[in-house]
């Protein structure tokens, strides 16, 4: 893929466009959107007990869309996976705090992130998805509402066209605030992303391994160079997620551990982990509760799980200490 392809890829740049059509033609488009499955409903209790102040540092909710509609032009359907269900998930498995990431299908709203921010009692923060059209007012708005970042998808199928100038732009506007950008990267384009994300004046946080491959080997060119990467560009952060999308043998996803784990190695005080409950768009639906249980096989010692869990997070996304 060239890189001129993969900087018009970026959802999340831009709200939805209007369609201009029939309500005919708006319902046909509606009906053409795929639908995906929701999450495991039976999340088993981890045998692993995660320390006090852990932080679930990517995960999501979904409407309800009565409440919290989705955008028109989106790339799936989900079903709701709304608050109530999300504070049930993170009780199952023992995680007090989290940082929801607004999706794809919610645009450029980020409500459904900002309300659930001001009903926990400051154990949440969040990642809006903006574009070029918001002010600078609604930005520090955000900010003060508990958004942490903004998130960049470089992915196809997420949809959405966007501008390398207007995401120069933005980036700029988020670091004067004082946020940081989240970057999610089609699989196999970490070599042609090197440059511009060290290029970059902010912090920046690379989602789900890097979107890894797990049936490749540890010394694969690509993860080779997102290692040096991490090692060499302190704005580099990593997100321990998505074992089950990096997986080529499915759960427990066991095939995943050693990349999760020479990452963490690499440098263990720019890495932080997440469930990316409910899972959109997965090969593998996963179960949370396992998903916990292989945080000891990735970090064996309990400084090292400490930070990755708590005192990371807490210094990337601003929560009050509880270290």
């Amino acid at each position: 893929m060239l890189r001129r392809e993969l900087l018009a890829a970026m959802g999340g740049l831009g709200a939805a466009a209007a369609l201009g059509a029939g309500p005919l033609a708006a319902r046909a488009e509606e009906a053409a959107i795929p639908t995906i499955p929701g999450p495991d409903p039976n999340t088993r209790t981890p045998v692993f007990k995660a320390p006090a102040g852990s932080v679930d540092t990517h995960t999501h909710i979904f409407g309800p869309a009565a409440q919290y509609p989705f955008a028109a032009k989106r790339p799936y359907s989900p079903p709701d996976a709304g608050l109530e269900l999300f504070r049930a998930l993170h009780h199952k498995i023992g995680v007090e705090r989290a940082v929801i990431v607004n999706a794809t299908v919610h645009g450029t709203d980020n409500r459904v992130v900002t309300d659930a921010i001001a009903q926990s009692n400051g154990n949440y923060k969040g990642i809006a998805n903006i574009n070029a059209g918001m002010s600078d007012a609604e930005l520090a708005a955000l900010g003060k509402a508990g958004i942490r970042g903004c998130r960049f998808a470089f992915l196809r199928r997420l949809g959405g066209v966007g501008d390398i100038k207007v995401f120069r732009t933005l980036v700029d506007r988020v670091a004067a605030i004082g946020w940081h950008v989240d970057v999610y990267l089609e699989r196999g384009t970490i070599q042609e992303f090197v440059p511009i994300l060290k290029a970059l004046p902010v912090t920046y946080v690379i989602d789900h391994m890097g979107t890894i491959s797990a049936a490749k080997s540890i010394d694969d060119a690509e993860f080779k160079a997102l290692l040096d990467l991490h090692a060499n560009d302190e704005k580099c952060w990593i997100k321990i997620t998505g074992p089950e999308r990096a997986s080529a043998s499915g759960p427990p996803f066991h095939d995943a551990v050693p990349f999760a784990k020479r990452l963490i190695d690499n440098a263990p005080d720019r890495v932080i982990w997440g469930t990316d409950w409910p899972h959109p768009n997965v090969k593998f639906m996963p179960n949370d509760g396992d998903l916990v249980d292989l945080i000891p096989l990735y970090a064996r010692d309990e400084s090292v799980r400490h930070k990755l869990l708590v005192g990371n997070p807490e210094r990337l996304f601003k929560f009050d200490s509880k270290s």
